[in-house]
């Protein structure tokens, strides 16, 4: 079990990309939450397990009206008990 935070740039506000994060995490079984910001980016923290998390950033940047320009990403500490994906 991991735990990233992530911050993406492009064109990821008003295109459906929490609904999509929150859907993806949900399918996948991944802990965590997603905020725009008011820069135009959006950050998100991802809990599971490697593969999983993934899975869900490939099921964020495979949308159609979505496009990543920029991905940063870091390991963090995990979150105990956490539930669900809160957006």
């Amino acid at each position: 079990m991991i735990r990233k935070h992530f911050v993406f740039t492009g064109k990821v506000q008003h295109v459906g990309f929490r609904w999509r994060a929150r859907k993806a995490a949900n399918r996948f079984r991944c802990t965590g939450w997603c905020r725009n910001e008011s820069d135009g980016s959006v950050t998100m923290e991802l809990q599971g397990s490697k593969i999983r998390i993934d899975l869900v950033i490939l099921a964020i940047r495979s949308a159609d009206r979505i496009r990543v320009d920029r991905m940063d990403s870091t390991v963090i500490a995990t979150v105990p008990d956490e539930q669900g994906f809160q957006t």
